[in-house]
């Protein structure tokens, strides 16, 4: 059946513009957010003190401007689908705050850690930040599920599949990082868990996907989409080669590699969506969009504003290039 057709402007289609760049936003945020819980989940499985502080020392500079893109999802999503914004959030108000809480403790917690030097004070801190690290992701993937299954429940099977796929690509991908902050070659252990992370990911992907097709309504067909069946075999290609290429101590390499993988899962989770944007009550993106005139308003924000968010994460990141010293501190 042909979709619907929305407004635009100087030929551009600006509804599903918006809803690219609404999930552009997500993944910009996981992205970035998701090499700093990555990061986390190594420091809890790591028992190196060095490593743990080249950790702390490497995230120091950058963990609290990924939400910025977070941010800027909620607000896109207030502004031009805000139906299912009020849906979204007040449906899934629990696990809203179960990832603000995820968030709010993995940030605060390094701060508190590094201020005194008493072990049972340095041990409850870094038990929280291995915490908030594991579960913002965790929650964060529940929530993709859930909105993409059209989901009346908090807890659902795919969702807390999801969830533990986000977590072990995140890990996959702070690994690259840890490598690229690390002078000579990474621990053994931290790149057998990269490995083991990446594995787990094309696991979960595999029945993520057998369980839409199987036991999700009007996902089959979706499922067996060219462009699904495309994103999937690119799954499993960058999943083999990020494997070879920590294994060959490639670090920037793997690391760029997880990323294109984190950016096609949400791509993956739009394609299924799309026409639809809010599946439990099947309202689709040209019903839930706000008017033409404030789409355009919208688009010329987004066209000043967002080249000037990218060029301070292209400093930022430069700015902070490098492997990390351990004796600097957070």
């Amino acid at each position: 059946m042909p979709f619907a057709s929305g407004p635009t402007w100087i030929g551009i289609p600006l509804i599903e513009l918006w809803f690219v760049a609404l999930f552009l936003t997500l993944a910009m945020f996981l992205w970035l957010d998701g090499t700093n819980f990555g990061m986390g989940v190594l420091y809890g499985l790591s028992d190196d003190h060095e490593t743990r502080e080249r950790i702390l020392t490497a995230l120091a500079p950058l963990w609290d401007g990924a939400e910025v893109w977070l941010v800027v999802f909620g607000g896109a999503l207030f502004a031009v689908f805000p139906d299912v914004y009020g849906g979204l959030f007040s449906g899934y108000y629990l696990l809203m705050f179960a990832i603000l809480g995820a968030l709010i403790i993995r940030g605060i917690s390094p701060e508190f850690l590094e201020q005194r030097e008493d072990h049972g004070w340095r041990r409850t801190w870094s038990i929280t930040f291995i915490l908030g690290s594991t579960l913002a992701p965790f929650f964060l993937g529940m929530f993709a599920a859930n909105w993409l299954v059209g989901a009346t429940s908090t807890i659902t099977l795919p969702g807390i599949v999801v969830g533990l796929a986000l977590v072990a690509l995140t890990t996959a991908e702070g690994t690259g990082f840890l490598g690229m902050k690390t002078e000579g070659s990474l621990d053994e252990t931290m790149t057998r868990y990269g490995q083991i992370a990446q594995v787990l990911y094309l696991v979960l992907a595999v029945v993520t996907v057998g369980y839409l097709y199987v036991a999700v309504d009007g996902m089959a067909t979706k499922v067996v989409h060219p462009v699904v069946l495309g994103l999937v075999a690119l799954t499993a290609v960058l999943g083999l080669t990020y494997l070879w290429l920590l294994q060959s101590e490639q670090y920037r390499a793997a690391f760029i590699v997880s990323g294109v993988q984190l950016f096609g899962l949400i791509a993956l989770v739009a394609v299924l969506l799309f026409p639809v944007i809010y599946p439990s009550t099947g309202l689709t993106v040209f019903e839930a969009a706000v008017s033409e005139l404030q789409l355009k308003m919208m688009t010329v924000v987004l066209a000043i504003f967002l080249p000037l968010v990218l060029v301070y994460f292209a400093v930022l990141y430069s700015s902070f290039a490098g492997p990390a010293d351990p004796a600097e501190g957070y």
